[in-house]
């Protein structure tokens, strides 16, 4: 599965080489929060910086892949939880995680950066596939299902802003050397595997293919046409 997705990020970082107009590039600032045995619930306990580069390629104003690459720290302990085996305050654990990952996004409202005489925003969700790597209690690789929701915005000709929020559902539960830790009655909706969650604010740009705005490029075309007539 790891040799898939790497070969699907290549595939998708050059499929538009010959169409600049239909690839956004982006740069991610957020957080990282994780959620398992030591945080069953808290949405923002321990957050850990987290950054991303991504590449997406729109195939229609509602329609888009993104590959994804992020890193960050993660963290987490005990505190205040009351359904562990272990006395509150016994455990806790910090490393690094990252994750290379491919989306499907799709946006409720035709978007596009390209539009520089009115302002277009769209609400929008994401879902697909990532691969996750952590050095918290030890170094693992292992398969997670990102999905997310968010919301676009462009602030200027091929500029966007961006703001997203979203889990990633892992097959794994060793973040925080805690393996079957929560009582069977205790179990949720995480079904005992540890998850975590990313969220962050997105600048976007799109580099255009110069020829296709250059004045000269233009000028010969229009020469050749009227040859041509």
């Amino acid at each position: 599965m790891r040799k898939t997705l790497i070969s699907l990020f290549l595939l998708a970082t050059l499929a538009s080489a010959n169409g600049q107009r239909s690839a956004d590039y982006g740069f991610s600032a957020g957080i990282v929060n994780y959620l398992g045995e030591l945080n069953p619930v808290s949405l923002f306990s321990n957050p850990g910086p987290a950054a991303s580069l991504f590449y997406r390629y729109n195939f229609n104003p509602r329609q888009a892949v993104r590959a994804n690459l992020l890193g960050g720290q993660i963290r987490g302990e005990d505190t205040d939880i009351n359904n562990l085996r272990t006395p509150p305050g016994d455990d806790s654990f910090s490393g690094m995680l990252g994750e290379l990952g491919l989306t499907y996004e799709y946006n409720f409202f035709a978007y596009s950066t390209q539009r520089s005489r009115r302002v277009d925003y769209t609400p929008y969700i994401a879902a697909g596939a990532a691969v996750t790597l952590v050095n918290t209690a030890d170094v693992s690789i292992f398969p997670s299902i990102p999905f997310s929701a968010g919301f676009k915005i462009n602030v200027g000709n091929n500029i966007g802003l961006e703001f997203e929020y979203g889990f990633r559902k892992t097959f794994y539960d060793n973040f925080d050397g805690l393996t079957d830790m929560v009582d069977p009655e205790d179990l949720t909706w995480m079904h005992n595997n540890d998850w975590y969650s990313f969220m962050g604010v997105s600048f976007t740009w799109k580099i255009y293919n110069k020829l296709v705005g250059c004045p000269a490029f233009a000028g010969d075309v229009e020469k050749k046409r009227k040859k041509q007539n």
